[in-house]
């Protein structure tokens, strides 16, 4: 199997996660949304695997020009492949439309109303929390003194 390299290679920073009005507003869905494109991009920066099965020749060759290549089962195995998104919604829109036509930003509050409600934040190693104080503490006495 063979990698193409990615087109969005050098890129080192993404801003603006959750921002709305030149980052005077923050909205959490614009968050989880940004999340997943966020999320796309640093999948397709570790490039697009070339194989027999990614291809898909022979199913090119099958359902010939013009014909309703999204249709088959292939492409619905792989059309995740690439990106893997956590919100955005591929399935066929009579599917999508029996599903209840749920749009990306209703998806979104779902997902913050989620975490909202359901995230637990693990506790910190005391270990650790000890360092950070310690890291503090020195600092507070190096700003009092100086």
């Amino acid at each position: 199997m063979t990698c193409l390299l990615p087109a969005l290679a050098g890129a080192n920073t993404l801003y603006g996660a959750g921002m709305l009005e030149l980052g005077m507003t923050f909205s959490m869905e614009q968050l989880v949304i940004d999340n997943d494109i966020i999320k796309m991009t640093k999948k397709a920066m570790q490039g697009i695997p070339v194989s027999t099965e990614t291809l898909a020749v022979e199913s090119i060759q099958k359902v010939g020009i013009g014909n309703n290549f999204l249709a088959l089962k292939q492409t619905r195995l792989l059309v995740n492949y690439p990106s893997d998104p956590m919100l955005i919604d591929r399935r066929m829109f009579g599917d999508w439309a029996a599903a209840g036509s749920k749009d990306l930003a209703a998806a979104a509050n779902e997902k913050v109303m989620d975490v909202l409600k359901h995230h637990e934040v693990p506790p910190i190693d005391a270990d650790i929390l000890k360092d950070m104080k310690a890291v503090v503490d020195r600092a507070d006495r190096t700003f009092r003194e100086g």
